[in-house]
């Protein structure tokens, strides 16, 4: 494993702003990540949150756009941003659809042609960027993971499968019944293929109703969000975690969005929600 470069870097709130791009082997190209390191990990190893953006994004959405900082610098918290998608190699038709392929990977490995070689973002997620950051970065072991639309997809699908490497887990919006809605068809049927089977692994709401996450998962839900009745299905997520005994704080928060706005709004009470369990 090479050492990521450091592309540049910002003082922010006390701590640093970085961007960073490395050689993925995951992704056999380079891919590049933000990080942002609280003060307090000038002077000792600080846990990490994971932040995983949605549809479109870049690793500098959530760093521009989230207003996280300030909070995560109060709390001590390092927050990673990695990209959506792999960037380089381009596949024909990566960018014929703005909900498919560039910028939307999904959090998966994909198994189907011309994907499989490079789209293995749930990989490089779980394992190749944890790794990179624990060699390079003032970072603790305990790691939390969280996430927006498709980002949270992500995050809880993650988290669910992978108990043992995350402590805390929560979403803004997210895709959270992927086999039933547009998103998910398109996304699934080209990345994955036919098989129902795979797609399940990939499917928040599937793995709840039969793996629970051992901790509490903190949803945040805008009733005026255009994609929540076709496309989101949080009420699906909340019915299975509901049958399973996942403990749930879904927040319905009336008249907000599906964007930024939404997510700056109630970011303070996530970061909370992940310093709380990552410090105990």
């Amino acid at each position: 494993m090479t050492a990521p470069r450091l592309l540049s870097e910002h003082a922010c709130f006390g701590g640093v702003q970085r961007f960073y791009e490395h050689d993925s082997v995951e992704v056999r190209g380079p891919m590049k990540f933000a990080a942002y390191l609280p003060p307090q990990a000038r002077e000792a190893d600080v846990p990490v949150l994971y932040f995983l953006s949605g549809l479109t994004c870049t690793e500098e959405t959530f760093v521009i756009k989230g207003h996280a900082q300030q909070c995560a610098a109060e709390l001590g918290l390092m927050l990673i941003s990695p990209d959506t998608s792999p960037r380089v190699p381009r596949i024909p038709g990566d960018a014929d659809d703005w909900d498919f392929g560039f910028s939307a990977g999904f959090y998966l490995d994909a198994t189907q042609l011309p994907w499989a070689a490079h789209y293995r973002m749930y990989s490089y997620v779980t394992r190749e960027l944890p790794a990179l950051v624990a060699a390079n970065l003032p970072a603790r072991a305990a790691a939390g993971i969280f996430g927006h639309s498709m980002g949270g997809h992500g995050a809880l699908t993650c988290a669910l499968r992978n108990p043992g490497l995350y402590k805390s887990v929560s979403a803004f919006a997210p895709i959270a019944n992927p086999m039933h809605c547009p998103w998910g068809v398109k996304a699934f049927t080209r990345y994955l293929g036919m098989d129902a089977a795979a797609w399940r692994e990939h499917d928040a709401t599937e793995l709840v109703a039969t793996r629970p996450f051992p901790g509490p998962i903190l949803i945040d839900q805008g009733t005026a969000d255009k994609y929540l009745a076709d496309q989101l299905l949080t009420d699906r997520f909340a019915a299975a975690a509901a049958r399973s005994g996942q403990p749930l704080r879904l927040r319905m928060q009336p008249g907000y969005d599906h964007g930024y706005y939404f997510i700056q709004t109630f970011m303070t009470d996530h970061l909370r929600h992940h310093a709380e369990l990552l410090k105990n």
